[in-house]
């Protein structure tokens, strides 16, 4: 394939400073999901019990008002019903988490929007790039409004979040650092036209991996909202049997997907073998492709990516859990989305006499 120029198209070269800012945003979304995922396999998502944009910045100060945030959070169901007895220094360590979760959330907001000003005020923007940083800050604070009904749904009856906001919560992190990325990439990499026919093709295959991978990531988020990790821990049999029992006990059965744990375990089991047979397919199809130097070492990276992240997805649960390596599980599934996101990124739709597609 061969590389056509900025110049060449008429454009002013794009300033590497606006793409390494944004590929900064993405790591620090990375950061944000895997002490998001931290915070909740140490049970620490439900010790700050209001949500503050503002105020919640500061942390308790001063020994009296750690005592009325600890009296705070023992109005509500995981004191009473889990943590009855717990001492201040105890809810300390789990306040830190959540704390630090919420923090984080917030630097990323001010972080991304001051620069964003700065660069559009000198001009290092294209005016067709503004909406799309736009949607990103708006989905940014979409996700905080998010997270709040998430922990909300922990504090009425039972001590734990719902599963379906946990899983709208994770999905919406993956969409956001996804597309910061996508945006990232069109900035430090020099646009190519479209491949042949046939690798034009198996560039349609790549993009529907990054939408499996994140449908994978999504059925990650019902195992974790349910506990469903700690159900079964061998593999590759679930209770001695190929196919456990009690597969599809509830109804109406579709329900069986989203709230059974026993259901939820195995679809994760049998979405992640599918991911290997997909990424092993696009591994053996590209050698035999007529693909750029790139896209291979592309696709080399997206086949040792699935090979880390169905490691520890394995170690995870035949460790019941560990939380170094369940955290580790959950970066592995940002690694191998990023991959496939890179190599889709070699196939986005672009010919020498229109502009770069931004979808």
């Amino acid at each position: 394939m061969v590389e056509i120029s900025v110049q060449a198209m008429g454009r002013r070269p794009r300033p590497s400073s606006v793409g390494v800012w944004l590929l900064i945003m993405a790591a620090m979304v990375v950061a944000m999901m895997v002490l998001g995922g931290v915070t909740r396999l140490t049970h620490s998502g439900l010790s700050i019990v209001d949500w503050r944009p503002i105020m919640g910045t500061l942390p308790p100060l001063g020994e009296m008002a750690w005592q009325e945030t600890f009296a705070s959070y023992k109005h509500f169901p995981e004191y009473r019903q889990i943590n009855a007895g717990m001492t201040l220094d105890e809810f300390k360590a789990i306040f830190w988490f959540e704390y630090s979760h919420r923090l984080l959330g917030r630097a990323i907001g001010v972080l991304f929007m001051a620069p964003f000003l700065i660069f559009l005020a000198m001009g290092r923007i294209e005016r067709a790039l503004v909406p799309r940083l736009l949607v990103i800050f708006v989905m940014g604070g979409l996700q905080g409004l998010l997270g709040w009904f998430m922990v909300q749904s922990g504090l009425v009856d039972r001590p734990d979040v719902s599963q379906y906001r946990l899983t709208a919560h994770l999905g919406l992190a993956f969409l956001i650092y996804g597309y910061i990325i996508w945006v990232a990439l069109d900035y430090l990499r020099t646009p190519m036209p479209h491949p042949a026919q046939a690798a034009s093709a198996f560039g349609t295959w790549l993009r529907l991996l990054v939408f499996w991978i994140l449908f994978v990531v999504l059925t990650g988020g019902l195992v974790a909202g349910t506990d469903a990790g700690f159900a079964y821990n061998t593999f590759p049999l679930m209770d001695g049997a190929w196919v456990p029992a009690g597969l599809i006990d509830q109804t109406p059965w579709v329900l069986n997907f989203l709230e059974n744990r026993t259901t939820i375990q195995f679809d994760h089991r049998i979405l992640a073998i599918l991911t290997a047979v997909f990424v092993g397919g696009l591994w053996l199809s590209a050698r035999r492709q007529p693909l750029s130097a790139e896209t291979q070492r592309a696709i080399h990276y997206l086949a040792i990516a699935l090979i880390l992240q169905f490691t520890l997805g394995l170690l995870t649960l035949l460790l019941a859990v560990p939380v170094a390596i369940a955290a580790l599980h959950q970066l592995g599934a940002v690694i191998l989305f990023s991959a496939a996101i890179y190599a889709a990124h070699n196939f986005r739709r672009f010919t020498p006499q229109a502009r770069p597609d931004w979808v």
